[in-house]
């Protein structure tokens, strides 16, 4: 039962190897990295507007509370 588990695991370790050598040297890895990197950033708009959006509503209902 343990050599399977050891020999699975060795084998998912090499894939691993072989898929990010072929994503990085391989046929479209230049397009791999921009789609990377266009969705890193895309990523990072939506955490930023989602921290603005709930930092407005925040200052919204504070300010709505001081009128009353």
């Amino acid at each position: 039962m343990d050599i399977t588990k050891k020999a699975k695991e060795e084998l998912d370790d090499r894939l691993n190897k072989i898929e990010e050598f072929i994503a990085k040297k391989g046929l479209g890895s230049n397009y791999l990295q921009k789609a990377q990197k266009t969705q890193r950033d895309i990523n990072l708009v939506l955490v930023l507007g989602g921290i603005i959006t709930i930092a407005g509503l925040a200052l919204w209902m504070k300010g709505k509370d001081n009128e009353d």
